[in-house]
Order: C-alpha cells, then structure tokens, then sequence
C-alpha cells in the first residue's frame, strides 16, 4: 500500500494482489467516507441483498474499477467497512453492488475523508442488516 493522509484526507495507492477490504480496514478509520476508486480488481465477489442474505455473485476476471463509494463504521469494538462498486468487464458490461471481497488487479486509486465532529455507528437492525446512525461526537 501507498498511502499519503493529511489531516483528514487520505490518499491510497493498492497495488496488485493486495486485498481491497482488509487493506483498508487496516488505515484504522472509524468514522469515514470512501469518496472515490478508480482502478482494477479481480475475484471481485458482489453481493445483492435479497432480504434475508446477500445473493453473492463471483467474477474472477479482471475488470475496471468505475467506481467505489462506501463509509467506515464501529459496530461494537468492530470497524465496518460498507462499500459499493461499479465495474465493467473487458466486453463494456457494467455490473455493480456490495463488495463481498476482491482482489487488486494491478492498481486501485482510493480518496477517502475521516470525518471530523460525526460518529458513525451501526446497530442490528430486524432487517437483518446493520444500519447506520450517524452521531454528533
């Protein structure tokens, strides 16, 4: 990993092979927001919400990182990393969703912003998700 942060802005260069969400689990940021990624990732595994559980798509090929949004949470003494992607494949085909987990395919350009006066919390909810509370700090 590559990586510059100044106050509360982070630059992050992964490079290939490294693993997208523990790599950045492992800044230490709590309450953050992903703002932006751009790059390649493969044995990308997605994930769609059904309900009840995430349906989990697998694409092993490399593909385009269009881009990446997500926030940094603490759910208990746990960081929780949300975060949603755009992709396409080598054809054009743009697919999407929650990251599961993926690979770096050569590079991934990561911009993220530690927030500053906002906690950002998730609790269980009956949906079976974790939502999102938000708190002054």
């Amino acid at each position: 990993m590559i990586r510059a942060n100044h106050e509360q802005q982070f630059v992050v260069r992964l490079e290939d092979g490294e693993e997208l969400i523990p790599s950045l689990l492992a800044l230490g940021i709590d309450s953050g927001i992903i703002l932006n990624g751009v790059g390649m990732l493969r044995e990308l595994e997605l994930g769609y919400w059904n309900g009840k559980s995430y349906d989990i798509k697998r694409i092993d090929e490399p593909v385009e990182l269009l881009s990446l949004q997500g926030n940094f949470a603490r759910k208990g003494e746990e960081c929780i990393l949300h975060c949603h992607t755009t992709v396409a494949k080598q054809s054009g085909t743009a697919l999407g969703g929650h990251v599961i987990s993926a690979i770096v395919n050569n590079t991934a350009e990561i911009f993220i912003h530690r927030l500053s006066g906002i906690t950002l919390e998730r609790k269980m909810e009956k949906t079976g998700l974790a939502g999102l509370y938000p708190q002054m700090s």
